[in-house]
């Protein structure tokens, strides 16, 4: 299951429990209708409470990555498991965003509002 938000320019995406592909066509919706109404979004990705995701939401990333990895400006993503800091690496390559794992919600924030100037977490 996933939230939803948006702040202003910041969409914020909470996943609790298993991430399905239904969440991620939820989020892609979200981007592609700020995107096309907005310009660029700045996303914080809040994966401290996922447990698990299917296969095809994996896949569907890297395909939504590749079509509108240039819709997006900054991209934190929360996380203290190295598997999904490794993840988040990975869609790194198919967007001109900045992606940044953080450990800190709040730090997260920051930066993809640009209220932070440090790059690191």
């Amino acid at each position: 299951m996933i939230t939803i938000q948006k702040q202003n320019s910041l969409v914020i995406v909470a996943v609790i429990g298993e991430f399905t592909l239904s969440d991620y066509k939820s989020f892609e919706d979200q981007v592609i209708y700020q995107s096309t109404f907005e310009g660029k979004v700045n996303v914080v990705v809040d994966l401290r409470d996922m447990i698990d995701y299917t296969v095809d939401v994996a896949w569907e990333d890297i395909k939504f990555m590749r079509e509108h990895g240039n819709d997006f400006s900054h991209v934190a993503v929360v996380t203290d498991n190295q598997w999904q800091a490794w993840s988040a690496w990975i869609s790194n390559l198919f967007t001109d965003a900045e992606v940044i794992v953080f450990d800190d919600y709040n730090q997260a924030v920051e930066w993809a509002t640009g209220e932070d100037d440090s790059s690191s977490a």
